[in-house]
């Protein structure tokens, strides 16, 4: 059955399978076929219609999340489903991705070491905040690290699309630039979390 579920109190719950769960599944499901197209892309510096189409589905990628959620708010079909399965989403979009840019050496591995234990911290004190019935909002420096994260590696991978030379190599520049800067967001936002989490972990609350 495709339709609405009606809870205890008689209200209906949107279906699993809402159009915007279709298109985080699918965002889930074209990762690994993203990582499989980007090994076999040549090497930085060549220039190929391969690379571009690699550089193009990451940028494919990062847009859907904003759809997946845009679906969901507008057609009032917000699911536990989708709140849990979203940020996953969203994090292994951008961890492939960094693997893939530290196995040619674009990036460093202090890179992927900073996002994913802020990674596990967040996930860790989300549990402990939890079991005080507590939630804390996301705040705009977790938004706003993952949008500085998806175009620094967008702007990477378009330099390593592009023929070695003054342009490529002023968006490998531009590229490294927005990656410092997506760290320095990503240590910030996980300092920022644990702040606001502390009081639940301290067992103040």
């Amino acid at each position: 059955m495709s339709g609405a579920a009606s809870s205890g109190d008689g209200r209906q719950t949107p279906p699993v399978w809402t159009p915007a769960n279709v298109v985080t599944c699918a965002r889930v499901a074209v990762v690994p076929l993203w990582l499989l197209v980007a090994e076999m892309s040549p090497a930085a510096g060549v220039g190929s219609s391969w690379s571009a189409g690699v550089f193009l589905l990451f940028v494919a990628l990062s847009l859907t999340d904003k759809l997946d959620g845009y679906l969901a708010r507008s057609r009032g079909e917000v699911t536990t489903f989708g709140k849990f399965l979203d940020p996953i989403a969203d994090k292994l979009v951008v961890v492939v991705a960094l693997c893939f840019l530290l196995e040619r050496g674009v990036v460093c591995s202090w890179v992927l070491l900073v996002v994913v234990a802020r990674e596990f911290l967040v996930s860790g004190l989300r549990m402990v905040v939890a079991t005080s019935g507590t939630v804390i909002a996301a705040s705009p420096l977790g938004k706003g690290k993952t949008a500085v994260t998806m175009a620094a590696i967008s702007v990477l991978l378009l330099a390593m699309a592009l023929p070695a030379g003054d342009t490529a190599g002023a968006l490998g520049l531009l590229g490294q630039a927005l990656m410092v800067a997506a760290v320095v967001l990503t240590a910030w936002s996980g300092i920022d979390y644990f702040v606001k989490s502390w009081p639940y972990v301290a067992g103040g609350r």
